[in-house]
């Protein structure tokens, strides 16, 4: 939004994203999607050359004839470090029992609060899938970490299963941190993700989710959702 008032002042602008599919949505005029994790936009840090070339590619989007465009960098660095997963956070001796499809009823009511209070914007809806379904999900992404021949009918069909998968899971890692933002508004970053990997049934599914997803050598979706 801020990129298109901007624009019509008659500066051009670009900006490097880190979540493809939001941008698809919000349609700034030129964007770079950078397959990083958060904080890490130009790649891994201390990597000036590998940065350079982020900056550069995006640079190049300037000169496309129309707008708005979404392209995508080519490189996926040397690995920049996942921040705070579960193997981070969460000890081995510790188990989370809880239901996470329970903990989403519970969670509900904060979500849709949140969400009320700032007039609807939110980062939850990038898999397709309306929030009051996600118990359903839930239990397609419990069997999928759980080694099942899992499917998910509500699924887009142009959208490759690893793909949805992590998708899916970026809408409830966003459910649950709004959520919390409502819950517990003086939380910081740090404390909210080491609540979700820690303390919720939610961050031990989406941790299985992963593993499954690496082992099977979609290490670029396996990363996404640990971070």
């Amino acid at each position: 939004m801020l990129a298109r008032a901007i624009e019509e002042a008659g500066v051009p602008t670009v900006a490097v994203v880190l979540i493809k599919e939001i941008s698809a949505r919000v349609k700034p005029p030129r964007a770079l999607w950078a397959p990083f994790p958060f904080g890490f936009a130009l790649g891994k840090a201390g990597d000036a050359d590998f940065q350079h070339r982020v900056i550069a590619a995006a640079l190049r989007l300037l000169s496309e004839p129309a707008a708005p465009v979404l392209a995508e960098f080519p490189e996926d660095g040397d690995g920049p470090p996942r921040l705070l997963q579960a193997s981070d956070v969460l000890p081995a001796s510790v188990a989370v029992v809880a239901d996470p499809a329970d903990e989403i009823t519970a969670l509900r009511g904060y979500y849709e609060r949140w969400a009320g209070e700032h007039d609807g914007r939110t980062a939850v809806g990038i898999s397709g899938v309306p929030q009051r379904r996600f118990r359903g999900l839930v239990r397609y992404l419990q069997a999928y970490a759980n080694g099942e021949d899992a499917s998910y009918d509500a699924a887009p069909p142009d959208v490759e299963p690893g793909r949805f998968i992590r998708l899916a899971s970026d809408d409830l890692k966003a459910f649950y941190m709004e959520a919390r933002f409502s819950q517990k508004p003086e939380q910081r970053h740090n404390d909210l993700q080491r609540w979700f990997w820690a303390e919720t049934a939610m961050g031990t599914l989406l941790a299985g989710v992963a593993k499954r997803l690496a082992s099977e050598g979609d290490e670029r979706n396996a990363q996404g959702i640990a971070r």
